[in-house]
């Protein structure tokens, strides 16, 4: 997609939103109230996306997937969000869309014949790997270590907020491999491994969160894990960069989920204001009730624009660090006011399950935390886009 600017999706990318947004609308509301309720995975769901080829997006031909861009990527995200699946829905497939591009560019050929073709076929659950408790945001405080030992690594460890840990088999895992006190600079000597996850070596425990309950996050305790060389995504000691790779697509997906969970909670608020009658007359009559439903409209709108902008750039090799943080930042603000105006407005009704809009914002409420905060986008933009002093 080059040439000048465009606001048009092109046939093909129109033909996936209706293709996806069909799929999506035999697993109705209900249907994720109760996966989430139940904190059950939603193996159904999962099946249905990748039986109908979605999986396999973003992984090259060559390996059995589609080999198409971030752009293509976000539209169906957005559309898995606005189904009402919101984040239970997305999560499910998130890692699967996009969290192997790792691998993809630096993976041996083995690894990559190994896992790429079953990640396309939904065969594969992958978790990844990178927050440890008491790193947080900063990865490079990551404790995690591999040893080397002939041709296999000992791993020990902890991490946690590891989505899907208990569904998956392997885990794309960042540890140090050179001490924090021995290199020269901090991203140095951080080592990646697409490995098993060996319930022998690993304890997986969940944990009680808020929403989004039918994809788990996990503790991970690594404990004496013993990996062999041909686990490892590329050098030793480049995991970091490795990493980085994924970052801004990562945040254009997170958009893109916040802004389908917008959409939907907009439209629900419509209809029930324009059904709901009090004093005589619908509610949505009611400018109080009127205006913030157009202006999270606007907000929305506005957000998506910079959206496509971000992954326009980057499917086409540019830049595009302000714009895919710009992206997240705004598209999380949106997609949460939206399901808060929503849930406004339905009254009592929406702190009730039944109209499902309390789940959308309990869900909307995350993407302002996940997978970076919104403090740390705008610390990015100060220092990285305006050009202040680094502020942490």
């Amino acid at each position: 997609m080059s040439g000048g600017m465009s606001f048009e999706l092109s046939e093909d990318q129109q033909t996936i939103r209706q293709a996806v947004a069909e799929l999506c609308s035999k697993f109705d509301d209900e249907y994720w109230m109760r996966k989430d309720l139940a904190h059950e995975f939603p193996q159904e769901f999962y099946d249905a996306i990748a039986s109908g080829g979605w999986l396999g997006m973003t992984i090259p031909e060559e390996y059995g997937g589609h080999g198409l861009g971030i752009t293509e990527a976000t539209l169906l995200l957005e559309e898995v969000a606005r189904s009402g699946a919101a984040m239970n829905g997305a999560s499910a497939i998130h890692l699967t869309i996009f969290g192997m591009q790792p691998v993809v560019k630096h993976g041996s050929d083995e690894l990559k014949a190994a896992t790429l073709p079953r990640i396309v076929n939904g065969d594969l659950h992958v978790c990844f790997g990178v927050t440890e408790p008491t790193a947080g945001l900063d990865t490079s405080r990551i404790t995690t270590f591999a040893k080397r030992e002939g041709d296999k690594y000992r791993i020990n460890g902890r991490k946690v907020w590891i989505s899907k840990a208990q569904e998956s088999e392997k885990i794309l895992l960042l540890t140090r491999t050179t001490p924090y006190d021995q290199v020269t600079k901090k991203t140095d000597g951080m080592t990646l491994f697409l490995t098993d996850l060996n319930r022998d070596h690993v304890d997986i425990r969940p944990i009680k969160k808020m929403g989004r309950n039918a994809v788990s996050s996990n503790e991970v305790f690594i404990d004496d894990l013993v990996v062999p060389v041909g686990d490892r995504v590329g050098e030793e000691g480049k995991g970091f960069k490795y990493i980085l790779d994924g970052l801004n697509p990562e945040r254009m997906l997170i958009a893109a989920e916040a802004l389908g969970i917008g959409r939907v909670a907009l439209e629900k608020a419509v209809k029930y204001g324009n059904e709901r009658v009090v004093f005589n007359r619908p509610i949505g009559m009611n400018q109080g009730l009127q205006f913030p439903l157009a202006d999270s409209l606007a907000r929305l709108d506005a957000a998506e624009l910079v959206l496509r902008k971000a992954t326009w750039l980057y499917d086409n090799g540019k830049p595009c660090g302000r714009e895919a943080n710009t992206a997240k930042y705004l598209c999380a603000d949106a997609g949460f006011g939206a399901a808060d105006r929503a849930l406004q407005l339905h009254g009592g009704m929406g702190y009730s399950e039944e109209y499902h809009v309390s789940r959308y914002f309990r869900e909307s409420r995350l993407m302002k935390i996940a997978p970076v905060s919104q403090e740390m986008i705008l610390n990015f933009l100060g220092e990285h886009v305006l050009g202040m002093p680094r502020s942490y």
